[in-house]
């Protein structure tokens, strides 16, 4: 009696399916810690007070920030709620055609850092969609900021990475040239 070999072909979507387990992790991490630092500052830290860290280069002060970095948009709380929806819904649909574990860094700690400021937004005083969010990092007398902030510029900076080295998202490299013949390699 003959016997017949099933072939099965190799799954490509494995490795896409790590990287989009290392967004998941990476996200899932940075809104963690980003949340688990807010709540250590709210119970450890003063608005009026400054505590040094490094002299006046590094200190932590506990703000209530109804803008975006160095309060920008301090009246419009709900429209940086509205583009933090955006960014979420945007990653999270990009996060399918990942080919690159550099971009998949990027997208976790983006959408990581994007879900820690948009939860203080959705459920801090003084309401929903309007939520002031927690900044405790006090960066000489320039800003004061958070982790979710930190994962945000860490992510931005990664995107110019990826951009200047023509990494794509799926992993593919833009002016891809072909290497030149080596010299009488013709015949």
């Amino acid at each position: 009696m003959p016997t017949t070999e099933l072939t099965v072909a190799p799954r490509r979507d494995g490795p896409r399916r790590r990287l989009v387990v290392l967004v998941v992790v990476l996200t899932a991490g940075v809104l963690l810690v980003d949340q688990a630092t807010k709540v250590w500052a709210l119970a450890n830290l003063l608005e009026t007070v400054r505590r040094p860290l490094l002299g006046d280069l590094l200190g932590l002060r506990l703000v209530f920030n109804p803008g975006a970095a160095l309060s920008i948009a301090t009246g419009m709380t709900w429209v940086l709620t509205l583009i933090a929806c955006a960014v979420v819904v945007v990653v999270v649909r990009v996060s399918r055609r990942l080919g690159s574990t550099g971009w998949a860094i990027a997208l976790g700690l983006l959408l990581g850092g994007a879900l820690g400021n948009l939860v203080d937004r959705l459920t801090r005083e003084p309401g929903i969609a309007r939520g002031h969010v927690i900044d405790f990092i006090a960066y000489a007398n320039v800003f004061v900021g958070n982790v979710a902030d930190i994962a945000i510029v860490t992510a931005a900076g990664l995107v110019v990475i990826q951009a200047l080295r023509g990494v794509r998202l799926d992993g593919t490299r833009e002016h891809a040239e072909p290497k030149p013949e080596a010299p009488g390699a013709d015949g």
